[in-house]
């Protein structure tokens, strides 16, 4: 769980046989299976799976600055910054979606991991999504669950949980922590690094869950502001049903955000470690859910005890670090999932969809899909604990 780059653990975020199966980052794959060249995945046309829910999806990009204090990792930079997509309800209508990543990104991401031989920037950034930028947005008001990347990742790993959600009847924050990844676009041309990843000492992880709990609390008073709000569309949140869930150490901040800020009424953490452990008065009986691969986390063992609501952890059999983003769905298109993997891109995402958004329907929405009562025939590959 929680894999950390550049010298913590090596597999974090590549379309890589080492990142989407079961070996190191770096690693090479094994000599019976066959890489496609870069060549070959530019004739592809990569596309995640459309949402499955009754709304049409819009999207919008939000930079904020929050002035009241400086950034942790460039501090001479100013201002600690944010690039936040959101994705919403919309009405019904065609003309062109929202695009995957900017090129820049996408390039960086593919120089960082090696990967300029098996994939290029331009079949990456092309990525065909579900959103429409500035879609005109359905009436009503919606809960929020804002979403925060792994490590090194761009938020746009997280975009089809997204899509998914909002198509259910969600808004959606997915959040970029300027200089926590390998490349996010900012406005003025900037393409910010991933700092971080060089400034954390061994051991020192939990500076990063508490710093993204302050980008969420500033993230929530911006869009719940009463004058001025940060998002056009801001009156579609009902600031009474808010959630977060998160991606390996973003999914552990998600448990941080709520021991500090209790607009936060549910969490999911999928695959990460509690860099930052769960507070010993636990979270205020609110409901948390955790979605792993069953790899036997300490951190998990020692904080399920300290969860003191309702709560779930479910592992799910053959899924890797990066079963719950769209890494394997990708993969799956690029012919790079290993006939070892057991988990196919398609099941991934069924499963990880499922099963977020069954957590925010009971919590935030008060609807019993049953889904989280235990296993079931549909999803075999789900385990539930009782203990830890």
């Amino acid at each position: 769980m929680n894999h950390l780059p550049r010298g913590a653990a090596a597999a974090l975020l590549g379309l890589s046989l080492a990142l989407l199966g079961t070996g190191v980052a770096g690693a090479a794959p094994p000599a019976s299976t066959a890489v496609p060249s870069a060549a070959e995945t530019a004739r592809v046309r990569l596309e995640l799976p459309p949402p499955t829910g009754a709304y049409a999806v819009g999207r919008d990009t939000l930079h904020l600055v929050d002035r009241s204090r400086p950034d942790p990792w460039v501090p001479e930079a100013g201002a600690r910054e944010l690039m936040v997509s959101m994705y919403y309800p919309a009405r019904p209508g065609g003309g062109r979606t929202a695009p995957y990543m900017t090129a820049a990104e996408a390039q960086a991401f593919i120089d960082d991991r090696e990967l300029t031989d098996v994939v290029s920037a331009g079949t990456l950034s092309a990525t065909r999504t579900h959103a429409r930028p500035a879609a005109p947005p359905a009436r009503g008001t919606y809960p929020l669950v804002v979403l925060s990347p792994g490590f090194t990742v761009n938020r746009s790993t997280l975009t089809l949980l997204a899509e998914e959600l909002a198509g259910q009847g969600y808004v959606v924050a997915a959040v970029d922590h300027a200089y926590e990844s390998v490349g996010t676009a900012f406005p003025g041309g900037r393409l910010l690094d991933c700092v971080a990843c060089e400034e954390i000492a061994p051991g020192g992880y939990g500076v990063v869950p508490r710093g993204r709990a302050e980008d969420v609390s500033f993230l929530l008073d911006r869009l719940l502001a009463d004058r001025h709000p940060a998002w056009r569309f801001a009156r579609m949140i009902d600031p009474a049903r808010i959630g977060m869930a998160g991606h390996s150490i973003g999914g552990a901040s998600a448990a941080t955000t709520m021991a500090g800020d209790r607009r936060v009424r549910a969490g999911a953490n999928m695959d990460g470690s509690f860099m930052e452990p769960v507070p010993a008065e636990g979270l205020g009986g609110r409901p948390f859910m955790m979605l792993g691969t069953g790899d036997g986390d300490r951190s998990w063992t020692r904080d399920w005890p300290l969860l003191d609501g309702w709560k779930r952890w479910i592992d799910v059999t053959g899924a890797g670090h990066f079963t719950f983003t769209d890494v394997p769905v990708l993969g799956d298109q690029l012919g790079l999932l290993t006939p070892e993997e057991p988990l196919s891109g398609k099941r991934s995402q069924e499963i990880t969809r499922a099963y977020v958004t069954a957590f925010f329907d009971l919590h935030l929405k008060g609807v019993d899909r049953k889904l989280l009562d235990g296993p079931t025939a549909e999803h075999p590959e789900v385990v539930f604990h009782t203990e830890g």
